[in-house]
Parts: C-alpha cells; structure tokens; sequence
C-alpha cells in the first residue's frame, strides 16, 4: 500500500532547531525520523510531489547546507519505493480551487488530489488540517 508523504515529515525528520524542542515536538521529531527511516531502507511505499519536495527544500535549506539538501533530494529521486509525482500547471490550478473549496493550503488540496487520483488513502502528516477528510486516514 502506497502513503502519501507530506513535506512537513521531512521538515521534521531533518530540521535542526536552534531552540530546545518541547516534548511533542522531540516526539514528532522522532516519529518524522522512523518513518523516513523506512521508507529510505524500503519498507515503506510512498508517494509525493515535486511541489512538496520544493516546499521540504525551502524550508531545509535555513538548516543544511547546498551540498547536504542536493544529496538528499537526489537521493529521494533514487529509491524505487518512492513516487514522484510531476505538476503541471493546470493541476496545480484544480488544486487551488478545490483548496478554496475545502478552505486549505493549496499544497494540501494538491496533496488531496493527487491522492485520489493514485487510490492512496493514508498520508504522513502531522498537519491537523487532514484530521477530518472524508476517505483520507491521517498517519501517525
């Protein structure tokens, strides 16, 4: 079974905070880590896109350096239990419009849309706004 993977995992997986980390976020931390863990040792399916991918890199960029965030994007790309997926323009605007529909950002509509056109039903996330989206189960 394939799993969405949101951007905000890697963000976690990698991220290093200039400040201590409270409780829950050490936990998402952890929890980011092991899931990356599996999927980058093959034991888990998963699918992105390249939209996600960007937004993992604009934020991770404040915390490796050009050489360190080239390795690992590139890396993502080699693993063959992880899915790609391109966004054309057209697709990005059907996710804007259905983003102002279910009132989110339009990176988790995309998310959303991708989904469902692909028959994935889980997503690694811990954005609260996939809590209650009918037909779409919010991991961990």
């Amino acid at each position: 079974m394939t799993r969405f993977l949101d951007a905000n995992i890697f963000i976690y997986a990698y991220y290093k905070p200039r400040k201590q980390l409270l409780q829950k976020e050490k936990q998402m931390k952890q929890q980011a880590q092991q899931i990356i863990r599996n999927v980058t040792q093959g034991k888990e399916q998963v699918a992105t896109t390249v939209v996600h991918l960007s937004e993992t890199a604009n934020i991770l960029k404040h915390a490796m350096n050009s050489e360190q965030l080239t390795r690992l994007l590139r890396a993502l790309y080699m693993h063959d239990n992880i899915t790609i997926y391109g966004v054309t323009r057209d697709a990005y605007l059907a996710a804007v419009e259905l983003a102002d529909d279910l009132k989110l950002e339009p990176n988790d509509a995309l998310a959303i849309d991708i989904m469902k056109q692909n028959g994935v039903t889980e997503i690694y996330t811990f954005d609260q706004d996939f809590n209650n989206l009918q037909g779409i189960t919010k991991l961990p």
